[in-house]
């Protein structure tokens, strides 16, 4: 079975961590573009995207935002099965007709996350599960016709419209991110919220979390049963 070949559209503006995280998880050919920067496919030519985390907004106004959607709505009528994490998955809502809410709040540190079982991206992670979430924007409402199948009390967490996924929380995060990402929003969070959240990052908490990473290989594997043949969209574009 030839490995599949898979967008990473890395919307985080210092890309690194994020890269390292997914390269790790993902047991696939990852051709990375970074979105901050104006950088997009050209084409459809792959097997599915992934849309990353980012520290932007989907309702802010600016350009690379915009054209964002505008690959990301265009690849969905393509065809290729999607999977956002936390910004991609705001991103996901609001192409798809879903919207998208400051909370007025942070969501932030190991959090419980309970799914419904109805969707083959968390088969066989628990109904409660625990998970790392960092979020000051919500998808208030799922798009039309999509399924809501990951909540918890701050909303939705995770839903689903055909070949298109989506997780709030972030399954990809080592423990060496969550310490970085909770570090950085000292703008944002008081001294002692950062030192509680740094706090829960433990050994016990990650080895917890590592329950969600069984998503990436649903969502590769449901990416396989959309081919129709062993010469998938990579194979044909190297014909």
């Amino acid at each position: 079975m030839s490995r599949l070949r898979i967008a990473l559209l890395n919307a985080a503006h210092d890309g690194a961590d994020t890269r390292r995280n997914f390269r790790r998880e993902l047991d696939a050919d990852l051709v990375e573009f970074h979105c901050p920067s104006g950088d997009l496919p050209e084409t459809f030519q792959f097997d599915a995207c992934i849309v990353t985390g980012s520290r932007a907004s989907v309702y802010w106004d600016e350009p690379w935002i915009q054209e964002l959607k505008t690959y990301v709505g265009d690849a969905i009528e393509a065809g290729l099965p999607m999977l956002g994490v936390c910004y991609g998955h705001q991103l996901l809502a609001d192409v798809l007709g879903g919207s998208v809410e400051d909370m007025g709040e942070y969501e932030i540190g190991y959090r419980s996350v309970e799914h419904d079982g109805e969707s083959s991206l968390l088969t066989g992670v628990d109904e409660e599960f625990t998970v790392f979430t960092t979020h000051s924007d919500r998808v208030a409402e799922a798009p039309p016709g999509a399924t809501v199948f990951a909540r918890n009390g701050y909303g939705i967490h995770g839903f689903q419209k055909g070949d298109t996924f989506a997780v709030q929380f972030h399954p990809e995060y080592d423990m060496e991110t969550a310490e970085t990402v909770t570090k950085s929003k000292d703008d944002q969070l008081s001294e002692e919220r950062i030192r509680q959240v740094v706090d829960g990052i433990t050994t016990d908490n990650y080895e917890a979390a590592c329950e969600a990473k069984t998503l990436f290989d649903n969502f590769l594997g449901y990416v396989r049963t959309q081919q129709p043949s062993e010469g998938s969209t990579a194979a044909a574009a190297d014909d």
